[in-house]
């Protein structure tokens, strides 16, 4: 009987653990109250662009410079984004850890995995 208690408290223990480590979803409007924190930003993609330097900026909210969110993949890491330019104006949640970059709330993006179309 012991036994059946023990695997009892330790299943639901893990079960309590791996909920909480589920990343939030939020709005990119959001973002920036989430700073330092891994999340999953949900939205409408409005504008893909590649810079002159291979920086590829994913935003939402609006068209740079009054987007209120953006993702980024930088230049070493594109090549594992096929068809990035393919999600404007497509519906996707972006997950990572939330940083402001020149007062703007951004999560940096190293793997697909990250993406997920909605």
């Amino acid at each position: 009987m012991r036994y059946i208690v023990n695997l009892l408290t330790a299943a639901g223990l893990a079960l309590l653990l791996a909920i909480s480590a589920q990343a939030e979803t939020i709005l990119p409007k959001e973002a920036s109250h989430y700073v330092g924190s891994v999340v999953t930003v949900e939205g409408v993609v409005s504008q893909v662009s590649t810079s002159g330097s291979g920086t590829t900026f994913i935003n939402f909210g609006g068209r740079f410079p009054n987007h209120v969110f953006y993702a980024v993949i930088f230049r070493k890491n594109l090549d594992q984004f096929s068809r990035v330019h393919a999600l404007e104006g497509r519906a996707v949640a972006i997950s990572g850890t939330v940083d402001l970059y020149k007062g703007k709330p951004q999560i940096i993006l190293r793997s697909p995995d990250q993406i997920e179309m909605r």
